[in-house]
């Protein structure tokens, strides 16, 4: 058996991870991406061409790497919700709209008009919206809507007419009928521009003459269907049994569990992603990573984590905001932060703001739990504080639950797994 590679699109940046049949990391590669452009406030767009130029260098560059070792199969993530319009041979017409592009709020009043509540179209950033805002200005009806993922696995194949069902989510795709919804024919563009989608992990070709010329790759390597960024991250760190729960400790918290059932709920911003016959459950709290930033300086936290003192809890009862507002897992937009009385001790404070963390962190996952969610058997931490040993053992008398530091949380690794996965149930 070959390799197996993962491709992970980032907003700044994109990663190459190569693994073998045991999937153990063989060559990682990574380059920067030229930054987002931002033609006025909210607006954050990039040109599509820089990431194939990035993504076939850096394969180029694997390929030295590994030598005459075969590749069986490749797999691609990218940024959620990220969207461009193409030509029928997939050559741009728009510029890319980051995830994080908001000059669709002319679109939320026709989605509010059309989409059931909660549905995750119904965000200015969404793909759905994107397509929307772009298909407006658009002279011609002939033009197809991709996501980054999407995009770059039609540079791979020469297949300019796929998505999967993570990536297609916000764009109004149904992942529990699998397929496109009734109401969705409602809206004012051409439904021919949706792409077609196949489940997470499905071989849909091979490389095309074009893209093994421009990546050094043999024509018969298989392109597999991949997911978001995040979903990426979370198959990454391990979690792969119903139970198994994904915590992410970086500038805000969020959840994810792996769940025998999809679990839906727009009070709390939940909604899940179909990994095959399984869930993926998420949501995600404004505390984080974020209030510490806030409140200590980045050479302070060492001395502060050896300082704590995790047998003798402080009492101190925290609910850790920056500012007002809160979604999840209380929804409550005017939610003050609880952050006083503050002690003289920095160290006390700080242990005092993990706390509140995991006390958070503990009823999310019981929120999931009431809303039809599996309670959490392993916990999985990645980002910045999953590196703090002693939070991870308040973590785990919070959570009544193994916290497990994720050995992997690389989202090109999860997206290479995938790749992996596929040639293994092949054989």
């Amino acid at each position: 058996m070959g390799f197996c590679i993962g491709i992970d699109l980032g907003t700044s940046g994109c990663r190459v991870i190569t693994i073998d049949e045991q999937a153990d990391v063989v060559s990682t590669k990574s380059r920067s991406l030229p930054a987002s452009v931002s033609p006025a406030q909210g607006e954050q767009q990039q040109d599509p061409q820089d990431w194939w130029q990035t993504v076939s260098e850096l394969l180029q560059e694997t390929v030295a790497e590994i030598g005459n070792k075969p590749v069986d199969a490749i797999a691609v993530d990218g940024t959620s919700s990220t969207l461009l319009l193409t030509d029928q041979q997939g050559t741009p017409i728009t510029p890319a709209l980051m995830y994080n592009d908001s000059r669709s709020r002319d679109s939320l009043e026709i989605l509010n008009s059309v989409a059931p509540v909660g549905s995750p179209v119904l965000s200015a950033s969404s793909s759905l919206a994107k397509l929307l805002h772009l298909s407006r200005k658009q002279t011609t009806e002939s033009y197809y809507a991709l996501h980054q993922a999407d995009w770059i696995v039609g540079r791979l194949t020469g297949n300019y007419r796929i998505s999967d069902e993570n990536n297609a989510l916000k764009l109004g795709y149904d992942p529990i009928t699998r397929q496109w919804p009734e109401w969705i024919n409602r809206l004012d563009f051409n439904t021919n521009s949706l792409p077609q989608v196949h489940p997470c992990g499905r071989a849909i070709g091979k490389l095309s003459r074009e893209a093994a010329q421009a990546s050094g790759l043999s024509s018969g390597t298989i392109v597999v269907t991949g997911t978001t960024d995040s979903n990426a991250a979370c198959l990454a760190s391990g979690a792969n049994e119903i139970g198994d729960a994904v915590t992410s400790l970086g500038s805000t918290l969020v959840l994810k569990i792996l769940s025998d059932k999809p679990v839906y709920d727009s009070r709390y911003g939940i909604y899940s992603h179909r990994l095959g016959d399984r869930w993926l459950v998420g949501g995600a709290s404004n505390s984080g990573g974020s209030v510490l930033r806030h409140y200590f300086k980045p050479n302070q936290l060492p001395g502060l984590t050896a300082a704590m003192k995790i047998d003798q809890p402080t009492g101190l009862d925290y609910y850790p905001l920056v500012s007002a507002g809160e979604r999840f897992p209380i929804n409550d937009p005017d939610l003050a932060p609880r952050l006083s009385p503050r002690p003289e001790s920095d160290s006390i404070f700080f242990q005092a703001i993990l706390e509140g963390i995991a006390k958070i962190e503990q009823q999310g996952y019981q929120r999931l739990q009431e809303l039809g969610a599996p309670s959490p058997k392993r916990v999985f931490s990645i980002g910045g504080g999953a590196v703090n040993e002693p939070w991870r053992r308040m973590r785990e008398q919070y959570l009544e639950a193994t916290v497990i530091r994720a050995a992997q949380q690389e989202a090109a690794y999860g997206a290479a797994l995938f790749a992996l996965n596929r040639v293994k149930a092949d054989r």
